[in-house]
């Protein structure tokens, strides 16, 4: 989450005139995150999530993604449900960009991960995945494997500037990795980003799955692989296989793994650090003058992307 788009007392109050939410109590905006700009809102009614869809994510998408919620809602996964307004529409226009008011879910997101966090998480992420059967309408991952030369071209040039020789490491770890990246694998709807910050815990327990405007239908042990970049490092970029294996072992317990997807853990967690490095790398070098975003260093995933390169099989995560 993040704050790129200013809104105003006004327009606020102009935009909410079409809900029956009550007036507005307050609001601020919300700095963590990269992508879209998110405000904290209070009504007369209670507590909600503003959203602003800012560049990276297309329009046409929003449906998508909004549909995929309150699929999953319906199936007993606990994530944010879009709010309709008077005339029925989820998606409105704030500020000259798409917008959407989404339920506020109590909780807090785990500032450090623990292992005890990784097997709810990973009970959590297989039922994500096997809720989303049903849900008939597929989103390419607009950020998979695919499109990953492009954003590699888009920071190249200034990728030394981060770290010498930068550039060159990723483009052989980039070919590498489409070289060997599996076919075949199950695929379904993915979170595709479910980050600490996207998971929230009340009273030790899981508590709900936040911001989906990632999400996609892909190979769904990429989800896995996100998930052990996300979670299972420490601060010096070691792996803490413990988290892994936790996490591993309450996902397969649920929805368990092939012998293919086990096999293809390894270039799958290495897709995953480059997909992250890349934007983050993008975000770092392309900083909007003005917004409220703090942008990520893309390092830490070059730690972890060395790490899976040298994993020399599925054993490395604790399978």
């Amino acid at each position: 989450m993040a704050v790129y788009t200013e809104v105003s007392d006004e327009a606020l109050t102009a935009f909410l005139a079409d809900y029956d939410l009550g007036g507005l109590v307050a609001f601020r905006g919300i700095a963590e995150g990269v992508e879209n700009s998110n405000y904290s809102l209070r009504t007369g009614a209670g507590d909600f999530i503003l959203t602003l869809y800012e560049k990276r994510v297309d329009p046409n998408d929003l449906p998508w993604f909004l549909g995929l919620m309150e699929h999953l809602a319906r199936r007993g996964i606990v994530c944010p449900l879009p709010v309709h307004a008077r005339d029925g529409a989820a998606l409105r226009t704030l500020c000259g960009r798409r917008a959407a008011i989404t339920t506020f879910l109590p909780g807090v997101w785990p500032r450090r991960v623990r292992p005890e966090h990784c097997a709810p998480l990973g009970d959590a992420l297989a039922a994500l995945h096997l809720a989303g059967t049903g849900y008939g309408p597929t989103r390419r991952n607009a950020l998979g494997p695919d499109d990953w030369p492009a954003l590699l071209a888009h920071s190249r040039p200034r990728a030394d500037d981060v770290q010498t020789g930068l550039a060159a490491e990723l483009d052989a770890a980039l070919a590498h990795i489409l070289a060997h990246w599996p076919g075949g694998l199950p695929t379904g709807h993915i979170h595709a980003d479910l980050f600490p910050d996207n998971v929230f815990f009340l009273n030790s327990k899981l508590s709900g799955l936040i911001d989906f405007y990632f999400a996609a239908t892909d190979i769904l042990a990429f989800d896995i692989a996100i998930c052990i970049n996300a979670w299972c490092f420490e601060a010096d970029m070691s792996l803490n296989v413990t988290k892994a294996r936790a996490l591993l072992h309450a996902y397969g317990a649920r929805r368990p793994l092939s012998a293919a997807e086990r096999a293809a853990l390894p270039v799958l967690c290495q897709g995953a650090a480059i997909r992250f490095l890349l934007t983050r790398l993008f975000d770092w070098l392309h900083k909007p003058a003005g917004a409220l975003v703090t942008p990520k260093d893309p390092r830490e995933f070059l730690r972890r992307l060395r790490f899976h390169l040298a994993a020399p099989d599925e054993h490395a995560y604790g399978l």
